[in-house]
C-alpha cells in the first residue's frame, strides 16, 4: 500500500466559510484539503463554524476530523488565526462554542497579515462591509433558514440523482449560485473592503463571506476572497515570496478525479 504524499506546504493559507456544522457543508472535501496543504500560518476567515441560527445542526466524524486536523495542524507548530465571522458570531460571547474550545487558536475580528515580500493585508471575514439591508438582522436571519431549507431539499435531491458528482452543481445549488451572482453582481463590497484596508495603510485585503473566490488589483490594492466550502471549494495561499494563489476549486475536483495529487494544486 503506497504512503500518503507529504502535505504541500505554504507560508500562509487562507480558508473561510467552511460552514462547520450547515446542511450544504461539503466537510469531506474541506479534510482533504487539510490533509493535502499545510502552513506555518493558518488563517481561519471566519463562518468556520455555522453556529447562528442554524436550522438543523449536521455534525459527525467528518467534521470531528476537520478540527482534529487543525489541532494537529497547531501540534505540528502551525500558527492558528480564527476571525469571527457573522455565522460565528456567538464566539463573541461569554459561551465559546465546544469545537472552538479545542482549536488552539488566536481569536480576533480582523488582524494585519505581513506577507513574505512586505505588503500588508488587511484580513477579516468581510460581512461588514454588506450592503446595509443585508446587515440587517431579521434579513439575515431569514435569509439563514431559507439557506437551510433549500439544502435540506438538495440533500434529497442529492440522495435521488446518484449520478451527480461532486463538482457537478445539483439544480438547487445553480440556483443559490444565481442569487449570490446577482446579490454581488455591482462588486460594491469589493469597493468597500478595498477602501477600509486603504484608509488603515495596508496594501489589500483578504476576505471571505462572499462566496466568491477572487483575487485581482482592479480597485488599486489587492482583492483576495478565500471563496467557501459550501459552493467553490477554494482558498487562498501565500508562497514563500509572498505571492497570492487561489486553490481548489471545482476544475480541481474534475482533475483530482483521475489523479486525487492534483486537489492540492488547481485553481478555481
Amino acid at each position: 500500500m503506497p504512503r500518503p504524499a507529504a502535505p504541500r506546504h505554504h507560508r500562509s493559507l487562507f480558508l473561510s466559510d467552511l460552514h462547520l456544522g450547515a446542511l450544504g457543508c461539503r466537510a469531506d472535501l474541506i479534510r482533504d484539503f487539510l490533509e493535502a496543504n499545510s502552513a506555518d500560518t493558518i488563517y481561519l476567515v471566519g463562518d468556520i463554524l455555522d453556529i447562528w441560527h442554524p436550522l438543523t445542526l449536521t455534525w459527525g466524524p467528518a467534521q470531528d476530523r476537520i478540527i482534529g486536523l487543525l489541532r494537529q495542524r497547531a501540534a505540528e507548530g502551525a500558527r492558528l488565526v480564527y476571525l469571527i465571522g457573522n455565522h460565528d458570531a456567538p464566539l463573541r460571547g461569554p459561551q465559546t462554542a465546544p469545537a472552538a474550545q479545542d482549536l488552539p487558536a488566536e481569536l480576533a475580528e480582523a488582524v494585519t497579515h505581513l506577507a513574505a515580500d512586505g505588503r500588508r493585508y488587511l484580513v477579516l471575514h468581510g460581512d461588514i462591509c454588506d450592503a446595509r439591508l443585508l446587515r440587517w438582522h431579521i434579513c439575515t436571519r431569514i435569509g439563514s433558514r431559507i439557506d437551510g431549507l433549500l439544502r435540506a431539499a438538495d440533500r434529497g435531491l442529492r440522495r435521488v440523482r446518484r449520478n451527480l458528482r461532486p463538482e457537478d452543481r445539483s439544480p438547487v445549488e445553480w440556483l443559490l449560485t444565481a442569487l449570490n451572482t446577482v446579490l454581488y453582481a455591482g462588486k460594491a463590497h469589493e469597493r468597500r473592503l478595498i477602501a477600509l484596508a486603504r484608509g488603515n495603510g495596508h496594501d489589500g485585503v483578504i476576505c471571505g463571506h462572499f462566496h466568491v473566490a477572487a483575487l485581482h488589483g482592479d480597485h488599486g490594492l489587492i482583492y483576495a476572497n478565500c471563496g467557501d466550502w459550501v459552493d467553490s471549494f477554494t482558498a487562498i495561499a501565500e508562497d514563500a515570496e509572498g505571492r497570492l494563489s487561489v486553490l481548489g476549486g471545482r476544475e480541481a475536483l474534475r482533475q483530482a478525479a483521475a489523479q486525487p495529487d492534483l486537489l492540492a494544486e488547481g485553481a478555481a
